[in-house]
């Protein structure tokens, strides 16, 4: 048997040994070698092909031939190559036309040249396909808008948000459907935020594992109009500043930024000797933020000066959260002590100014609260705990819990899942390990309603502040859904 190979030069990949129908195959050459063997030339494609590469081509005969000769079969199953209008084979070195026996072809792969035909579902590439976005998802890219288009996305009132920027009336409402669907990120999102501003509050923030931070157009197109990759490592938390023009983000490459929003450009970076995994804007002053993380210290940075103005320290080994409360005098912060003695560590608040202990002696139970939310009304805030529950406490000295109020109903199970008040603070969500998104009555505790949101963890939800009845969620596979 005769064999011919062609090589090119582009990357493989794991389809080896996929067949081929050969139906209307063309052939450019055939040339008669020693008996009735034959050797088919180059160029030799199909319509339904398997990949990108060429690779070797097997030519034999499988019935016998004119010396009485038969061919054994080659290494891999084989196809009949369909001969030509009169059943014979035109010999290209000779005008005189040959009868000859059935030939058969065995291929591993060859090149891709034609369409599809009609009715038959065509090879997609693995690479290709892990590229392209599944149904009911959006790109993660605006690689098709012009810079105007997204400049004016990032600066101007959606026309979403614009009928609902007069007064609030009626109380907040649990979403029932999805709206959009997005794989938004390559690796687990960490958070995702609604920019505070009304008029901005069609944007949609999201921090994930895989280094990158990105905006999307969350109201109405679900589409990414930034993405910002500063970071070397993975960005553990982010956030809008007040004025929605600026970010803050924090990553275990030790470093926090400060990105311009519509220009994408570093304002400010600090360098910390921990990773960072939590962050806090002071409200009275936004060009002060807190930052906590793998360390015994939380270190307040002044965005002017690139220097540090406050460290406050405490016999632990990170920090968890941390949470301003009402007027930003005080904050606090959340730990990851869970020893004999941790009743002590677990919650401390702080004074901002002198940086001492206000109170340590705030939560009693040996569970770590891995997120913090401040009630927008209120004097209040809740702690997610490693309990499978969330407790309240007061936002006033001595910053008691209320022992009578406990929203449980959710797993948490080790997951950094967030919680959040809707923008009247009657409705208190989180979302859950088991991937559903829980929303509270604030009042009584009670669950009213649960919404089957992902199939891994949903780590953050976000209630938006302008829109009823919208929430964004994301979950440890890296998608975003919007809800309504």
């Amino acid at each position: 048997m005769t064999s011919l190979v062609a090589y090119d030069d582009s990357d493989q990949e794991d389809d080896d040994g996929a067949l081929l129908p050969l139906a209307n195959c063309p052939m450019n050459d055939i040339r008669q070698s020693q008996g009735n063997q034959k050797l088919l030339d180059s160029n030799f494609y199909g319509p339904l092909l398997p990949s990108p590469h060429y690779k070797q081509l097997e030519v034999g005969i499988c019935g016998g031939g004119g010396d009485g000769r038969t061919v054994s079969e080659p290494h891999r199953e084989i196809y009949p190559l369909p001969l030509g209008r009169s059943g014979i084979v035109e010999n290209s070195s000779n005008s005189k036309p040959y009868s000859t026996p059935q030939y058969c072809v065995s291929l591993t792969t060859v090149k891709r040249h034609q369409a599809a035909p009609a009715g038959v579902r065509p090879y997609i590439p693995k690479r290709q396909r892990l590229a392209t976005p599944g149904k009911g998802e959006e790109p993660t890219s605006l690689e098709t808008n012009d810079k105007s288009t997204v400049s004016r996305l990032l600066t101007e009132v959606s026309e979403r948000v614009r009928p609902y920027l007069g007064p609030r009336t009626g109380r907040a409402a649990v979403p029932r459907r999805m709206l959009l669907s997005l794989q938004a990120h390559q690796a687990p999102i960490n958070m995702i935020q609604w920019c505070p501003v009304p008029q901005l509050s069609h944007l949609l923030l999201s921090a994930s594992m895989d280094k990158t931070v990105k905006i999307w157009d969350g109201a109405e197109s679900g589409q990414c109009l930034q993405v910002y990759s500063s970071h070397s490592g993975a960005v553990r938390d982010a956030c809008w500043s007040p004025c929605g023009r600026r970010l803050l983000t924090g990553s275990f490459d030790n470093t926090a930024m400060v990105t311009d929003v519509e220009t994408g450009q570093q304002i400010v970076k600090v360098g910390n000797q921990f990773k960072v995994m939590c962050l806090a804007v002071q409200p009275d002053d936004p060009e002060v933020f807190l930052c906590g993380g793998y360390s015994a210290e939380v270190k307040a940075w002044d965005a002017r000066t690139c220097k540090v103005e406050r460290v406050y320290r405490a016999r632990i080994q990170q920090t968890l959260a941390i949470l301003f409360l009402t007027g930003g005098r005080e904050f606090v912060t959340s730990s990851d002590s869970v020893s004999r003695d941790s009743a002590e560590r677990t919650l401390i608040a702080w004074d901002f100014q002198t940086t001492a202990k206000v109170s340590n002696q705030i939560y009693h139970e040996r569970y770590t609260c891995p997120s913090l939310a401040l009630h927008p009304q209120q004097d209040s805030f809740v702690a997610q705990s490693n309990g499978n529950y969330m407790a309240l406490f007061s936002a006033q000295r001595p910053y008691r819990m209320n022992k009578r109020r406990r929203y449980e109903g959710h797993k948490v199970e080790g997951y950094a899942v967030r919680c959040g008040f809707s923008p009247d603070g009657s409705i208190l969500a989180t979302g859950s390990s088991t991937g559903s998104v829980h929303f509270y009555d604030q009042q009584s505790a009670r669950t009213l309603h649960t919404l089957l949101a992902h199939q891994q963890a949903c780590m953050c939800v976000s209630l938006h502040p302008v829109l009823p009845a919208v929430v964004a969620t994301c979950d440890w596979g890296g998608k975003v859904r919007i809800w309504q």
